[in-house]
């Protein structure tokens, strides 16, 4: 098979499965999908856990030794009915063709690049000395929490050679930190009223204006980088309506578990602080990505480095919060890598550029054959 019909198969694959609506918590049609691929190419124990990670085996030659886990995560943060269309544009001359569509990079491509390894390996006639178990699991984006990498994770436990994490849109970059993050449904609750009758009273929307206010007016530092984002905010059922709940999700990240706590503590305490009389203040956890890392002079992060200098690629070692927190969190070697480049992530104009995907491909293969030894 010619390298031009690889890539336009793992094109027509990446589309295939972006046009399959996969938003966390509803991603059964599209696992189906994948699971009944995994069986036409072959791969042996394939099936599904409770909670609709599917699981895939290709075996190498040596039944002893570890083998080495390669995800990638099935959904998608748009909902069901968003528009799918895809876009393919040539542009210019001296510019990369693109693909243009909702999710095709996040995480579409790497979802594909799971079929893509093996049918590398086949053409070039690679037999490993390690099985290796490819898993598109559940649960990476939003309030998903990595409940699907934390179940990957129960399975596998540290009887593997390590964890090898693929995103569609990061290539040239190797996580191998992970970003601790805390997340809060936060929900103010008065008695409400009426907007002449009862001015003066308490309304829910402006206590949570204001409480949103004093979390953005805290000073974060740069290094370590720390982050905080109200993603979400809404309440009332009028315009002369004193608010009776209203609601903000609110994200906290970084890149030092220290840094992290100091700045979860200066929350709660305005937490604590915004109860008073006739306001009542609900903080509820709604996602832990629990940090960790292994050191850049990690055999997997060289190895890593390696196969993209290979292609002619420079390596940035870099920090994340992806699947790979779960296994890193827990002294587990796991990193990240990409497929190719791209852009507008989360976002119904995200595209990938195609041009790359072939030394994308060609690092990872060349990981998952040289891995372990």
């Amino acid at each position: 098979m010619n390298k031009n019909l690889q890539l336009s198969n793992l094109l027509d694959l990446a589309i295939q499965i972006q046009q399959i609506p996969a938003p966390t918590f509803s991603e059964g049609a599209r696992a189906e999908f994948v699971r009944g691929m995994f069986v036409s190419e072959g791969l042996q124990d394939v099936s599904i856990d409770s909670i609709g990670n599917v699981y895939a085996r290709l075996p190498g030659r040596q039944k002893t030794a570890k083998a080495l886990v390669v995800s990638a995560h099935l959904d998608t943060v748009f909902p069901n009915n968003i528009n799918l269309q895809v876009t393919h544009r040539g542009l210019r001359q001296k510019e990369a063709q693109k693909i243009i569509a909702p999710g095709i990079g996040d995480n579409s491509l790497g979802v594909a690049a799971l079929f893509g390894i093996p049918r590398i390996l086949r053409e070039k006639r690679i037999e490993l000395t390690h099985d290796i178990w490819f898993v598109a699991n559940v649960g990476e984006e939003g309030l998903g929490d990595l409940c699907g990498m934390r179940a990957v994770v129960e399975r596998f436990d540290k009887n593997v050679i390590g964890y090898l994490i693929l995103e569609g849109l990061a290539l040239g970059h190797v996580y191998h930190r992970a970003i601790g993050v805390r997340r809060y449904r936060v929900t103010a609750i008065t008695a409400g009223g009426h907007s002449w009758s009862d001015y003066g009273k308490p309304s829910a929307v402006h206590e949570m204006a204001a409480l949103v206010t004093q979390l953005t007016s805290l000073r974060l530092p740069c290094e370590p980088r720390t982050t905080m984002n109200v993603g979400t905010f809404g309440g009332g059922t009028g315009v002369n309506v004193l608010a009776s709940e209203a609601k903000c999700e609110l994200d906290l990240r970084s890149e030092d578990p220290n840094a992290l706590t100091k700045l979860i503590g200066q929350v709660e305490e305005l937490f604590r602080h915004a109860d008073h009389d006739g306001v009542t203040l609900l903080a509820e956890i709604i996602g832990q990505r629990p940090a960790g890392e292994i050191p850049a002079e990690h055999s997997l992060v060289k190895l890593a480095e390696s196969c993209l200098h290979e292609q002619g690629l420079s390596a940035l070692l870099t920090a994340a919060s992806t699947d790979a927190n779960i296994p890193l969190s827990r002294n587990m070697p796991a990193v990240v890598m990409g497929i190719t480049t791209g852009g507008g992530a989360h976002t119904t104009h995200e595209y990938i550029d195609v041009e790359p995907i072939e030394k994308g491909m060609g690092s990872i293969v060349r990981f998952v054959e040289e891995v372990g030894k």
